[in-house]
């Protein structure tokens, strides 16, 4: 059986947009139901046995260093010894921490996203890996992708899905009249998920200098060499791209709808 592709998130963005949440602490740590959104994008990975992941951090990347450090004690009870601390104890619950491999990159503090991931190429193995971006929440079912790329045999594969309306829709009869009124409707064109499937090829694509852009030239040779696949998801895709995301995220988790929520708890 083969191994489990590891995940690549990019997590070194300052989120600009975001700044009401951003100016202190980077866009992955902006929290949905007191967590991480970061967490969340992990445990959606993990709940499919992805759970070997690469973090390409930046802009105020120790608090994400410092978040998983800590997570364990701050989520237990635990006993400590000041004079023998290799004796410490956590009490921990019934459920036992996330068994995840995480290797903490620092990627640069200005680098575009094509540059951040060419920089982690020493970590993620041979043959294909998974990637995101660390602001996004979807149910998509992560192995479908693989399989889908796998049986495309493209260097990329793109997760297809439909965005939603920043306003509403208006429909307009004959007369001038208004007949419909759709307030914020998802729209029927596809947009970019966030979600990949690369093979180890994309890195021929990609170059150390920060100006790199993924979404750039890389794309498009992809496309133009039809090298590039879409996998279409008509389920739900969340970003959280300005507070207004940040609010309607954590109303949803609040009211216990929360779609993106694939595992147990």
């Amino acid at each position: 059986m083969p191994e489990k592709p590891k995940v690549v998130i990019l997590c070194g963005g300052e989120g600009t947009r975001l700044r009401e949440e951003t100016e202190y602490k980077p866009k992955p740590m902006v929290t949905v139901g007191g967590l991480p959104i970061l967490w969340h994008i992990m445990k959606s990975y993990s709940h499919y046995g992805y759970n070997e992941f690469v973090l390409c951090l930046g802009y105020k990347g120790e608090m994400i260093k410092e978040f998983f450090l800590t997570h364990e004690l701050m989520h237990n009870d635990f006993t400590i010894r000041l004079a023998d601390r290799a004796h410490d104890h956590i009490h921990r619950g019934s459920d036992a921490a996330e068994d995840w491999t995480i290797t903490f990159a620092d990627t640069g503090l200005k680098s575009m996203t094509g540059s951040r991931i060419k920089r982690i190429e020493k970590y993620v193995g041979g043959g294909e890996f998974l990637m995101t971006y660390g602001d996004g929440l979807s149910n998509i079912n992560m192995p479908a992708t693989v399989d889908f790329h796998r049986k495309m045999g493209t260097i990329a594969t793109v997760t297809a899905v439909h965005p939603r309306s920043k306003y509403g829709l208006m429909g307009i009869g004959d007369r001038d009249l208004v007949e419909a009124f759709v307030e914020k409707p998802v729209l029927y064109d596809y947009t970019n998920g966030g979600f990949f499937v690369f093979k180890n090829e994309i890195f021929d694509y990609l170059t150390h200098d920060e100006s790199c852009m993924l979404e750039g030239e890389p794309f498009a040779r992809l496309v133009e060499e039809k090298k590039m696949a879409a996998f279409k998801h008509d389920g739900f895709w969340h970003c959280m791209d300005t507070y207004k995301d940040f609010l309607d995220l954590n109303h949803m988790w609040d009211e216990g709808k929360r779609p993106w929520k694939v595992w147990a708890d």
